[in-house]
C-alpha cells in the first residue's frame, strides 16, 4: 500500500533520489532501481528533472514526482488525498491520465478522495459518496452520477449544496 497527500512531501533531495527512495528502503538493487525509476519519470514527463532538487519543483511536477515514489515498488492499492488540489489544467490532465494508466496497465486499486465531482466522473470505475463520515451509496460511476439513488447524492452531484 502507498499514500500520497494533497499536500506533497518530498525529500530535499533530488527527483531521483525521491523516486528512489522506497525501492531502497525495501532493498531492491541498483540495477532494477534504475530501471525503474528512469521508466517512471519517463511516464511521469520528469525524465529530464531527474537530477533537480525536488523543492524546486512546481506544485504538479511535484505531485507527479510524490506519485512516482508511491509506485515505484508496485502496492497493490495506491491511496490518494485530493491528488489534483490547487493543480493547472495541464497538471490535472497529466495527473488523472497517471491514474488511469495505472490502475488500467498495473493493476493497482487506486483509492481517490476528492470533492472534485467532474474528476471524479472522468476517472472513476467505482464511487462511494460519503457524508459526515457515513456512506450515502456506493456503486459503479455511471449509475451515481447518471441516476443515484440516494437525494444527498443526486443533490451533490448536480453541485447543490446538501446539508
Amino acid at each position: 500500500m502507498s499514500l500520497v497527500f494533497q499536500k506533497t512531501i518530498l525529500f530535499r533531495e533530488n527527483v531521483w533520489n525521491n523516486v528512489t527512495y522506497g525501492l531502497k528502503a525495501r532493498g531492491y538493487k541498483k540495477p532494477e532501481i534504475n530501471e525503474r525509476v528512469e521508466t517512471l519519470l519517463e511516464q511521469v514527463g520528469l525524465k529530464e528533472l531527474a537530477w533537480r532538487r525536488a523543492d524546486t519543483l512546481s506544485g504538479g511536477e511535484a505531485q507527479r514526482v510524490a506519485i512516482a515514489r508511491a509506485v515505484a515498488f508496485d502496492p497493490e492499492l495506491l491511496l490518494l488525498d485530493e491528488p489534483t488540489a490547487n493543480l493547472d489544467p495541464y497538471n490535472i490532465e497529466l495527473i488523472e491520465e497517471m491514474i488511469k494508466k495505472l490502475n488500467r496497465s498495473k493493476t493497482i486499486t487506486v483509492v481517490i478522495v476528492t470533492h472534485n465531482v467532474f474528476q471524479a466522473r472522468r476517472i472513476a470505475d467505482e464511487v462511494i459518496f460519503i457524508d459526515r463520515g457515513n456512506i450515502v451509496e456506493m456503486g459503479p460511476a455511471e449509475k451515481i452520477f447518471t441516476g443515484p439513488d440516494h437525494e444527498k447524492t443526486r443533490l451533490y452531484v448536480e453541485g447543490k449544496v446538501i446539508s
